[in-house]
């Protein structure tokens, strides 16, 4: 004898209990996805930063009488522009520096959140002459001393939902520092 067996499909429970598992999984995905979204930008202001830095470095070597006499130290950004060293102008190396430093905050508001800045310079023990003539003609500056560059600014945070973590309302400050020889 042959026996038929019948095949009823999935009940109604299955499919719901399908349908459950199905969503727990795409409810993790989201949250993957917001995790993989706050990790691209926070390595996006880091690169960022990097740039920044060393496109004022960039700057201080161009312009080294202006960095050891000290136009470049203080902190950024700095407010209002500075229209000096325009096409046709003659320029000092303040004016020059100044230029800069205002081309560079302008480059800190555009590109991180809630920026602080500052630069130092501090020249090796043995330089004694500060920026001397010889002949009516400037001598080399010093090319012996080191500046740091640090960069401060607001981001957010994966541990603001974990036990005594930062709210996701209040960012972390995070600093990049960058000493160099210009």
């Amino acid at each position: 004898m042959h026996r038929s067996i019948k095949n009823g499909g999935f009940s109604l429970l299955e499919v719901l209990v399908a349908l459950l598992i199905m969503s727990f999984g795409l409810i993790g995905m989201a949250g993957l996805l917001v995790v993989s979204v706050k990790i691209n930008h926070g390595a996006y202001q880091r690169t960022q930063a990097t740039a920044i830095a060393e496109s004022m470095a960039n700057r201080m070597r161009a312009n080294v009488r202006g960095v050891w006499s000290g136009a470049y130290a203080g902190s950024y950004p700095r407010a209002g522009s500075v229209s000096a060293c325009t096409r046709g102008a003659t320029c000092n190396f303040s004016a020059i520096a100044a230029r800069d430093g205002a081309a560079w905050s302008r480059e800190l508001n555009n590109f991180l959140a809630q920026p602080q800045a500052s630069i130092a310079c501090v020249r090796n023990s043995g330089w004694t002459n500060s920026l001397a003539t010889v002949a009516g003609r400037p001598t080399d500056p010093p090319y012996d001393g080191l500046c740091t560059i640090t960069l401060n600014w607001a981001e957010s945070t994966l541990d603001s939902g974990s036990p005594g973590a930062a709210s996701s309302s209040a960012p972390v400050t995070q600093t990049f520092a960058w000493v160099f020889q210009p």
